[in-house]
């Protein structure tokens, strides 16, 4: 797993210091499923092959990896490889196979447990595939309802919430009903996705894609295209307070979720407590930035923040109380550490 480790380290930004506290065996699951989806993501968002046969990758990638073949894998690589400036995706996109490889030594339940993630994750792409148009069109669309952008979220964020949390319930016994565990893990999962759509906009929108909904936008006279123009980030305020709002509700189930892990799993508490707290920290910085529409600006947290975070928060590893009182703070823009 050494290689698909590394893979992992370059390729995710803050996702590997929380895996790395997972057990050996818990850790490579996690490892394998991220750098799975990682690979449809690369698919998915190529541009060197239309939509249609990205399409077509997609809807035959889970089966890809129930049921490998070389011919098959060659030739996606030899379509995608290229599509991306960064060495590390690049390095990936050749690794398929080694990927395949760690998925086939994993027990059945790892195995099933993976390709459920993989195939929500892969319904998700197939939503940007078919109700979005090509990037080289020029045309944007926006999701029709707040029902289709939950949907959305469901499969890209709380589908891999639910993924994290059977992780967990394989090697603790949490203090929640598992039904319940996973539920929460989904609301955290569905928070952090909104928190990627939110951040991603303007970057989106200039491919065609409007995650938030057309009834949100014409109750404040809005169309997708309006929001190409910076100067209509005020008059989008709203709607992005109201997204906001609900990544923050579906954040707040962190606190039951992280209560019912027990205080001897310092590791695991870490791992669920630090995304949480990332994802409060960009909310709030979504929330401050009021030219959220300017493509030149790109919100996230600095990498400072990441490690103050990390430093400060063996006390509350103990102390459910004090993980409470600091996700509230975040929650409530407050400022805290």
């Amino acid at each position: 797993m050494t290689n698909l480790n590394e893979l992992l380290k370059n390729t995710s930004r803050s996702l590997y210091l929380s895996a790395r506290l997972l057990p050996t065996d818990v850790r490579d699951t996690f490892c394998i499923a991220y750098l799975l989806c990682r690979y449809a993501d690369s698919i998915a968002d190529t541009s060197l092959i239309s939509s249609e046969k990205r399409l077509y990758w997609i809807k035959k990638f889970p089966e890809m990896i129930i049921r490998p073949n070389t011919r098959d894998q060659e030739q996606l690589v030899a379509e995608i490889s290229g599509s991306s400036s960064n060495i590390y995706e690049e390095k990936l996109l050749h690794n398929f196979p080694l990927c395949l490889q760690a998925f086939n030594v994993l027990s059945e339940k790892q195995k099933e447990t993976i390709l459920e993630v993989v195939h929500a994750v892969c319904d998700g792409m197939k939503i940007d595939l078919e109700v979005f148009p090509p990037e080289n069109t020029h045309q944007i669309k926006s999701l029709k309802s707040t029902e289709e952008l939950e949907h959305y979220c469901h499969l890209m964020g709380g589908a891999p919430g639910v993924f994290w949390s059977k992780l967990i319930l394989s090697h603790v016994k949490v203090s929640v009903d598992e039904k319940e565990f996973l539920s929460l893990g989904k609301d955290i999962g569905d928070a952090e996705q909104i928190v990627n759509i939110l951040r991603d906009l303007p970057r989106d929108l200039r491919i065609g894609r409007c995650y938030f909904p057309e009834e949100d936008l014409q109750q404040y006279g809005l169309s997708a295209e309006d929001l190409l123009n910076e100067k209509n980030s005020l008059r989008f305020e709203p709607i992005k307070q109201k997204w906001i709002e609900w990544g923050r509700a579906k954040l707040n189930s962190a606190k039951k979720y992280f209560a019912a892990i027990p205080k001897t799993q310092l590791k695991h508490r870490a791992a669920v407590a630090w995304p949480v707290l990332w994802a409060g920290d960009t909310l709030n910085k979504i929330s401050a930035e009021l030219n959220l529409l300017d493509n030149s600006r790109r919100v996230k947290i600095a990498r400072s923040r990441i490690y103050l975070t990390m430093a400060a928060t063996p006390p509350i590893l103990m102390c459910d109380k004090l993980f409470n009182v600091w996700l509230d703070k975040k929650l409530s823009n407050k400022k805290d550490l």
